[in-house]
């Protein structure tokens, strides 16, 4: 005999669970619960996920998503869940969000935002394709098995007000003011962004960044300290290895901060082929928003390097990993490119 009601309550969701975990059969369990096998079908379909069992893959029936989905649907009015027809599509965009790796191993420093998950499943091929909102709103609701909102990096932060610049430049020194509109406007690749990411109290070894303000390729260097003769070296070997006329179009100009590491100009852009291999303009003392694109990337690299780290025990390799995914990000404002297709 079957029950009147049409919808199956969360108690039954789970009896259904542990019922197909003890091998029962569709039929027997439409008879158990008073629901024809139809019902039980479509529910089991709803609740589908991948459970990897290490050695090998398999397709099982979750309460809990069955139930979520459920509770989505009946907020939409009865409207079908678009993304719960489509599980692979679903279990990809779960996936990047909370960083899971080819491999199956999960890095969380490599989480991808909601807008840049779906570009990356655009990217695959999926026929299927929500807007952001509406993934936004699909995660609010718990419609994914492992996936919530404290699983995002950034649930938007607040903008801060630009403070009035209270100290000018070194007085003997180019002024960020000074600079030339084809840079202030990202007009061309070759403009750089640079700081240093410094590590725990003690620690002398460091990180040096460099951004570019158009295209937004990253490129980063372990120093072994902060003076200003460890940051000429990353130049003199990067111009040595590529060459005088590809490192300077790499290496137009240079946007920097007070830094003592900085401040010795005539050192810092004397090329090792003689003459000057780049300008270099300085920001107003207390204004890192005059350097914003390189600021953002050091907030994204944190996310591998927390502060606190001790840089003398990370590996040019481990900073390279981490530059590889900056350059490799898709951005809303190169269009959805990656930096190294914008590049």
């Amino acid at each position: 005999m079957t029950k009147k009601q049409h919808y199956m309550t969360e108690r039954e969701r789970y009896k259904l669970e542990s019922y197909l975990e003890a091998g029962r059969g569709v039929s027997w369990i439409a008879r158990k619960l008073g629901f024809c096998r139809q019902t039980i079908y479509n529910e089991i379909e709803r609740g589908k996920y991948t459970h990897d069992c290490g050695w090998y893959e398999e397709e099982r029936y979750s309460a809990d998503k069955g139930q979520q989905i459920h509770k989505y649907n009946q907020t939409a009015k009865g409207r079908p869940l678009k993304i719960g027809t489509d599980r692979a599509y679903a279990n990809f965009l779960e996936r990047k969000m909370l960083g899971v790796q080819d491999s199956g191993k999960v890095d969380r420093r490599k989480r991808y935002s909601p807008a840049a998950a779906l570009e990356l499943a655009r990217r695959e091929g999926f026929e299927t394709s929500v807007c952001v909102g509406t993934l936004y709103s699909y995660i609010d609701k718990r419609v994914f098995l492992n996936l919530s909102n404290k699983d995002l990096w950034e649930k938007g932060r607040v903008k801060q007000k630009k403070q009035k610049v209270r100290r000018s430049p070194h007085p003997l020194l180019p002024s960020i003011e000074d600079r030339p509109e084809i840079i202030n406007q990202r007009g061309e690749l070759g403009h750089k962004e640079i700081d240093l990411i410094v590590g725990c109290e003690g620690s002398k070894a460091a990180t040096l960044t460099m951004t570019d303000r158009k295209g937004r390729t990253e490129l980063a260097y372990k120093i072994p300290d902060k003076r200003a003769a460890s940051v000429r070296a990353v130049f003199d070997r990067l111009e040595r290895k590529m060459g005088k006329r590809r490192f300077r179009e790499m290496f137009k100009s240079i946007t920097t901060d007070n830094g003592p590491e900085f401040l010795e100009y005539d050192l810092l852009t004397k090329s090792i082929f003689g003459g000057r291999r780049f300008e270099v303009y300085y920001c107003h003392s207390y204004s890192a928003w005059e350097k914003g694109t390189n600021e953002n990337h050091n907030r994204l690299m944190r996310r591998f390097f927390p502060k606190g780290t001790d840089f003398t025990r990370v590996s040019q390799r481990s900073i390279q990993e981490a530059v590889d995914f900056l350059n490799h990000y898709p951005r809303k404002l190169l269009g959805w490119k990656m930096p190294v297709e914008a590049a």
